[in-house]
């Protein structure tokens, strides 16, 4: 990471932090449950290539243009206070890794509040997908990704829908073998982190 980047990233922290202190520039949970768009649920399900497990149960969901940013004085205080309305907490903002990994004991939801980037989804033989401001991405436990391009502005919320964190996970046997088994037993999150306890991620992960 260069040093505007690291100094963009590190501006995001302090501004997290002093919104939660103030509540300057951080929506009322129905506002922004209002910024919600009505979008269709794009899912790709990713077999196991022997290095990424991927999720033998549920697909990744891809939103198109889910959140409406405009006029937002902090996008990123949007997506954050939505997804927790919903139940995915523990956020964070920064961007992508660039390298291949996966959380074997986290699903996680990546809302997209700045720039547009270029992920690979489930290893290498998944898929690439564009992402734009305003995109949301969600990964079941075991799905590979990583980001292969970015605009020099990205700017990414992630959250979970459990407590205690993630692991970091890469494409390796050893890693491989152990995640397999955890990312199947993870259990469904209660709601969707976009549309709420009757979003389409209900239905796709039955």
């Amino acid at each position: 990471m260069g040093l505007n980047a690291f100094l963009a990233m590190l501006l995001e922290d302090v501004k997290k932090v002093a919104e939660k202190l103030t509540g300057i520039a951080r929506p009322m949970p129905k506002q922004a449950v209002a910024r919600v768009k009505t979008r269709k649920a794009n899912a790709w399900r990713f077999a196991d290539d022997g290095l990424v497990p991927n999720n033998p149960k549920w697909p990744a969901i891809h939103y198109r243009g889910a959140v409406n940013l405009k006029g937002a004085s902090d996008p990123a205080a949007v997506v954050e206070v939505l997804f927790a309305a919903h139940g995915w907490m523990e956020s964070w903002r920064d961007a992508v890794y660039d390298y291949l990994h996966y959380h074997s004991n986290q699903h996680e939801v990546l809302g997209f509040v700045r720039g547009h980037a270029m992920l690979r989804l489930g290893g290498a033989r998944g898929r690439n997908v564009k992402v734009k401001a305003g995109d949301v991405v969600i990964l079941p436990a075991g799905t590979g990704h990583q980001r292969l391009s970015m605009s020099d502005d990205l700017l990414v919320v992630g959250a979970y829908p459990r407590k205690g964190g993630y692991d970091m996970c890469h494409p390796s046997k050893p890693d491989h073998d152990r995640a397999a088994v955890s990312a199947a037993n993870v259990p469904k999150p209660k709601a969707d982190p976009v549309y709420g306890k009757g979003g389409p991620l209900m239905r796709l992960w039955r």
